[in-house]
């Protein structure tokens, strides 16, 4: 059974940055796509950001140019690295992966709360 641990969130002001991090154990030999969903109140849960095993990544709109995912194989992790932070980026962050080189995963970390305000 894969389990996702999710590090990184908190708060900071409009225009900072913070780095989210995601660390994967158990069953990890299948796991293809690794990537972020975001939930703010009140909204339906969206995809943030994926990577691949092969290299391919997708960005939704609202975050291409500002935010950036990588993943280490070697330490089974998936980092969101977040640049020039919005309010409306303010949500639960969600890790996800799953067998598939797409979204959603079978496999979903616990959330950790990103909060951008002045």
């Amino acid at each position: 059974q894969v389990q996702l641990v999710e590090s990184g969130g908190g708060s900071v002001q409009p225009g900072g940055s913070l780095r989210l991090s995601c660390v994967a154990s158990g069953g990890l030999f299948s796991i293809n796509a690794m990537g972020w969903h975001r939930q703010a109140p009140g909204k339906q849960r969206e995809l943030v950001a994926y990577i691949i095993r092969g290299g391919y990544t997708y960005y939704a709109s609202s975050v291409k140019g500002r935010f950036t995912i990588s993943r280490d194989n070697a330490k089974n992790g998936v980092y969101l690295q977040m640049n020039s932070l919005k309010p409306e980026d303010t949500a639960v962050y969600y890790c996800n992966c799953g067998t598939l080189a797409s979204m959603p995963g079978r496999y979903w970390g616990q959330g950790t709360q990103v909060t951008v305000s002045s």
